[in-house]
């Protein structure tokens, strides 16, 4: 052993600063480049955000000076006038902005509202709202209630799922209190711990603190006001045939209880027109907001042309009087510091700038091959994979990958992750290829029209399929079945 130098030539990758910050700018979504780029911004003094016309107007009228012939009293009228457009201006966006219809707040009802918006092209996902436990909690904070009822509620509270069911079981309630205090005056019993889920139970929403679905419809009908003979059949029906009830076994209901298939069809209606998750009603989730990266439309010629959100992101430019106090030979501290950041202003502007074309380039080639579902919708789907767009545009299908991810695109047809033209094939009796997502559409359609009194089984289906040229197997129908939460044919039957 010994020691000893040795001179090796090889090859190697390197990442360079510019192209890790490419590839960053290229994987964010519209929301998060817009914050990265403020961001920069902030930290660079050498970079700038290009002005639009009506703000640069503005700014100009704003620093305009008077000219050697016009009167004070002209420039005071002018100032005035001004003032009063401005206000005027102002005024009219308040009124605009009272308008909280136009955004959905009016609604008191769990929804889910769109608001589109052509200056900002954002599509809204949701309310924000409180949770379904702050809801509860101060309900129960609304009465009076002793400490240790208060106390029970909070850890019940506490035990209710994002359906709205208790997971708690009661007798654990009453061994929690009496292995956390030893004072007999703090031990309650399993009639208090009912007590105060019965009082749950009437809260709002309707069904809350229920055990299981049973329960929970039970609780909902009860608290309707009204006699109708629906209502007391529906609640015989779910106390005393709830399983079959379940299985969708109307045959059975109507044998045991001695009534028609119309009575039954009123009291199934009634109960169908429950929520069987309450806790659904209280929106948990923050707004969400969908901002398109590239918008796809129609031109008179009948061809379809891709172009770039430009209103999203602010256009960016070198700051020419920061830029010009930069000397070349001088390296003092502050000079050296203008120039590293000129330097780092130009690669992220060339950064975004190849964000911007590649992202179009890859958006381009998608809408050419799905001009079919352009035209006509989802059956008209195309198999697509990420080496068929690598190949066409010369790129890694690991960039494609980063551009299709939370990347979106506004169509006649709606907004969509550009991700979701992309989809594996089955084959064709033709010889030719279908697409999972034009599969999913025909089943929808197939079960759409089916007879709700006799559901189409998923060997049935796949049948269909066979016949339309399309080969898929009766489990590959099931496992598409699944994937949009369509119910299997049993819990589909209806009656008529």
């Amino acid at each position: 052993m010994k020691q000893s130098l040795q001179l090796k030539i090889g090859q190697s990758l390197t990442m360079t600063p510019q192209l890790q910050q490419a590839i960053k700018l290229l994987q964010l979504s519209n929301l998060d480049l817009q914050s990265e780029i403020q961001q920069t911004l902030d930290s660079n003094p050498l970079l700038d955000a290009e002005q639009n016309d009506e703000v640069a107007q503005a700014d100009n009228l704003e620093n305009a000076e008077s000219t050697p012939n016009e009167s004070k009293q002209e420039r005071v009228e002018e100032t005035d006038t001004r003032d009063k457009l401005t206000d005027e201006k102002l005024s009219e966006e308040m009124v605009t902005d009272s308008q909280w219809e136009d955004w959905g707040y009016v609604s008191q009802g769990p929804s889910s509202t769109t608001h589109n918006d052509d200056a900002n092209n954002f599509e809204y996902q949701g309310e924000t709202s409180e949770s379904l436990r702050d809801q509860l909690q101060w309900q129960i904070d609304m009465m009076n209630l002793s400490d240790i009822d208060k106390t029970i509620a909070t850890i019940l509270i506490d035990a209710i799922d994002e359906r709205g069911y208790m997971q708690a079981n009661l007798d654990d309630v009453v061994t929690m209190f009496e292995d956390e205090f030893d004072d007999p005056e703090t031990s309650v019993e399993l009639e208090e711990v009912e007590a105060v889920l019965h009082l749950l139970q009437s809260f709002e929403p309707a069904g809350i603190a229920t055990r299981n679905l049973q329960e929970c419809l039970l609780v909902q009908l009860n608290r309707l006001n009204t006699k109708s003979p629906a209502l007391q059949l529906a609640k015989s029906v779910i106390k005393e045939q709830f399983d079959h009830l379940s299985s969708r076994n109307y045959r059975q209901i109507v044998r045991a209880m001695g009534i028609n298939e119309a009575q039954l069809k009123d009291a199934v209606e009634l109960i169908q027109s429950l929520d069987p998750r309450p806790g659904n009603q209280i929106n948990q989730n923050t707004a969400q907001y969908i901002t398109p990266d590239v918008f796809v439309t129609k031109d008179s010629n009948g061809v379809w042309a891709v172009e770039l959100n430009g209103g999203s992101t602010p256009k960016l430019k070198i700051n020419a009087d920061y830029a010009s106090l930069i000397k070349r030979a001088d390296n003092s501290p502050d000079n050296v510091y203008l120039k590293n950041n000129l330097q780092e202003a130009k690669w992220f502007i060339k950064s975004l700038q190849s964000r911007n074309e590649t992202l179009l380039k890859v958006a381009s080639c998608i809408v050419s091959k799905q001009v079919g579902f352009l035209e006509y919708g989802e059956e008209a789907m195309k198999p697509l994979v990420l080496n068929d767009i690598a190949e066409e545009v010369e790129m890694h299908e690991s960039t494609i990958s980063r551009v299709t991810t939370q990347k979106y695109m506004r169509t006649p047809r709606g907004i969509f992750e550009l991700k979701y033209f992309f989809s594996s094939h089955v084959g064709t009796t033709s010889g030719g290829e279908c697409s999972s997502t034009a599969i999913r559409a025909v089943l929808k359609k197939l079960i759409s029209a089916e007879n709700q009194a006799k559901p189409l089984s998923d060997s049935k289906l796949a049948n269909l399929l066979k016949d339309q040229g399309i080969k898929v197997a009766r489990r590959t129908v099931a496992k598409y079945r699944e994937a949009m939460s369509i119910p299997p044919s049993n819990e589909r039957k209806k009656l008529i």
